[in-house]
């Protein structure tokens, strides 16, 4: 159970955030734990948030689609996957929860900490996720709805603009502005059976690395990767 301390911290957040409702705290504590903090505490019975990050991402898909269904009628269904895949994707997620500044709330394991785990994309997004996850179960869907609909104002903005399909070459292009930039791209893991890998990819200026994205295929890594490198520059 959360103390006093923790409990006035998730109050903070909530607080800042502008989310009314009765809150189930507790949830919002089991959004915000990362499997590390548990695991380095002795606590594995306790739950972290990956649980909450499964049904998180479920209600973003539909909260999007629908969205962008009402909203943009005239565009096909290509286009509407496009959209949603760039709104829900893993550098939009952490580009929202960097906003709400979700990664000063975030319990990490001594380890993950030190590595930068507070400021890593993945766990922002996986954060962002299972925060959403919690807010469902406690306020429901037309609440969440709202405050997605809210926080994901821009990137459905952009998404509509067409703004979603080749951060690559954006990156390169900004990169070379100075011609003696070198952009590359590495694939860091991958894992998953042959019909649903996810594949790790981080981009490089200059052997210096930037920024990391996930994606189903190599190429959809590191167009994500390129795009949370653009948002860093302050691109996009």
């Amino acid at each position: 159970m959360p103390n006093e301390t923790r409990i006035n911290q998730l109050n903070e957040l909530l607080d800042n955030l502008q989310i009314k409702g009765n809150i189930n705290r507790l949830l919002v504590h089991q959004a915000l734990t990362h499997p590390s903090y548990l695991y380095e505490e002795g606590r594995s019975r306790e739950e972290h948030n990956q649980r909450l990050e499964f049904l998180g991402d479920a209600i973003l898909g539909l909260v999007v689609a629908k969205h962008l269904y009402q909203k943009y009628p005239h565009k096909s269904e290509g286009e509407l996957t496009k959209m949603r895949a760039a709104v829900v994707c893993e550098s939009s997620l952490c580009q929202a929860a960097r906003k709400m500044d979700l990664g000063r709330y975030l319990l990490l394991g001594k380890g993950e900490e030190l590595m930068g785990g507070a400021k890593r994309a993945s766990n922002l997004a996986d954060c962002f996720e299972a925060l959403m996850g919690a807010l469902y179960l406690s306020v429901g869907l037309e609440k969440v709805s709202a405050f997605l609909l809210r926080v994901l104002k821009e990137q459905i903005k952009t998404a509509s603009q067409g703004q979603f399909d080749d951060y690559k070459t954006k990156f390169q292009e900004y990169a070379q502005r100075t011609p003696k930039n070198k952009v590359t791209y590495r694939i860091l893991h991958e894992d998953g059976p042959d019909h649903n890998k996810n594949f790790l990819a981080a981009v490089y200026l200059n052997e210096e690395e930037l920024a990391q994205g996930n994606g189903h295929t190599k190429k959809e890594a590191e167009q994500a990767a390129a795009k949370l490198a653009l948002s860093q520059f302050g691109v996009i």
